[in-house]
């Protein structure tokens, strides 16, 4: 992300309005959500008094050696080699050839990233003409979960600090074997791909190991956030038929320990689909899970024999997340992402994000956004740490992070 900072300011007598000029030397843009640094942008707003010209520019920019080493430099050279063309390597470059000839981006992105799949990657689109009905990759297979936990040493995965001041992580060695332990536990279960898997936690590293393990069997991930409440999670999850549940006993938020079991219990009193709830004891050591039907501590749950994962590939268009709208205008609407997500969120985090494995993510998202399920997760097949918080150890602690630079820009974004 670009830094910008007012370099000048003069005020002018006349109408009452104030313009903000953004101007940006960089020569490719960092920011993998938005095209800043490619052209000024401006914004007129109102003022009272009088009409005030601020002009920013930016206050950061890559060293020319950083342009070379980045990862969208490689992938524009990659590019040219394969097609015979003179692409970027600025993003403009690449945006606009992306846009021309979508079927050999996509195709490129799909060999750069080394995406893990079976089958022939042409035809890369059928049916490009129709924006309904487009398919994209038909003859690929392939699985969400492993794409992610391709690394399996002991270099950090997950970092978190709770607001208890409990920090805890976890390498993609030890993930990799949580999550063989856990899908073993689903598929044991009677877990098949298709069926759907909750989760109402926070957004912590059993969470991210609960997606995993789900998603690895071809089951469909759907997340709610603890601090919502009963009819919130229904209006969710009622639509879905969840077959399992994962919930913690509670969560931490500005120095308050927030009970989740009268809820959990509510849930599963109200959605008779779900056969099993996965109860991560969080804010006490041994929660009573008497109160709730069909419950048992997540510890106890995972099958500490297994040690692969038997990863189900799936087709590119298969059910991956059910996300939700934020039922502002009637009842909140499934949002349905795929394992194509893989593909798509690795292309804007490897090419214009330009995360490696050398660099650390900050997640200050709640389990049920979009983006922590959409873009986050993909950060495990960068290589990246992800790290989460909340306000209070952001404030209080600086988020204790193993957090180093990587040459002239800070890793932690």
């Amino acid at each position: 992300m670009h830094i910008m900072s007012p370099s000048a300011i003069q005020v002018v007598g006349g109408p009452a309005m104030v313009f903000i000029t953004f101007h940006s030397m960089l020569t490719y843009c960092d920011c993998w959500w938005c095209r800043c640094g490619l052209e000024p942008v401006f914004t007129a707003v109102e003022h009272p008094l009088d009409k005030v010209i601020l002009m920013i520019t930016p206050l950061w920019t890559p060293s020319p050696q950083r342009i070379a080493d980045a990862r969208i430099t490689a992938f524009a050279k990659s590019v040219n080699q394969s097609y015979g063309l003179a692409v970027g390597p600025d993003y403009a470059s690449v945006h606009q050839w992306s846009i021309q000839k979508p079927e050999q981006f996509w195709a490129a992105v799909w060999n750069f990233c080394e995406v893990i799949g079976d089958g022939p990657i042409d035809p890369v689109l059928l049916g490009g003409e129709r924006f309904a009905g487009a398919r994209w990759f038909p003859e690929v297979r392939l699985n969400f979960a492993e794409n992610l936990l391709r690394r399996r040493d002991a270099k950090p995965a997950l970092v978190s600090l709770l607001e208890n001041g409990e920090r805890r992580e976890i390498g993609y060695g030890d993930l990799y074997l949580r999550v063989a332990q856990l899908a073993a536990s689903l598929r044991a279960q009677g877990v098949v791909a298709g069926d759907r898997v909750a989760g109402f936690m926070p957004n912590i590293i059993e969470a991210v190991i609960a997606m995993l393990a789900s998603t690895s069997i071809g089951a469909v991930w759907s997340s709610c956030s603890p601090d919502f409440g009963i009819n919130g999670v229904m209006d969710r999850f009622g639509q879905i038929k969840p077959k399992i549940l994962f919930a913690a006993d509670g969560y931490f938020y500005n120095g308050k320990t927030c009970d989740s079991m009268d809820r959990v219990a509510s849930i599963v009193e109200q959605i008779g689909s779900i056969e099993r709830v996965v109860v991560l004891p969080l804010t006490c050591p041994s929660p009573d899970l008497s109160g709730i039907g069909k419950a048992v501590a997540f510890d106890d749950f995972l099958d500490t024999s297994a040690q692969v994962i038997n990863f189900a590939r799936q087709p590119f268009s298969h059910p991956l997340y059910i996300m939700y709208s934020s039922g502002t205008t009637g009842a909140p609407k499934g949002v349905v992402l795929s394992h194509s997500n893989v593909c798509a969120t690795m292309a804007g985090l490897a090419h214009a994000g330009d995360f490696t494995n050398k660099d650390v993510y900050l997640a200050y998202l709640p389990l049920a956004h979009i983006m922590e399920m959409a873009a986050e997760m993909v950060m495990l097949a960068t290589g990246a740490a992800i790290g989460y918080g909340s306000p209070q150890t952001l404030t209080d602690t600086g988020l204790k992070l193993a957090v180093g630079t990587r040459g002239d820009a800070p890793t932690l974004r």
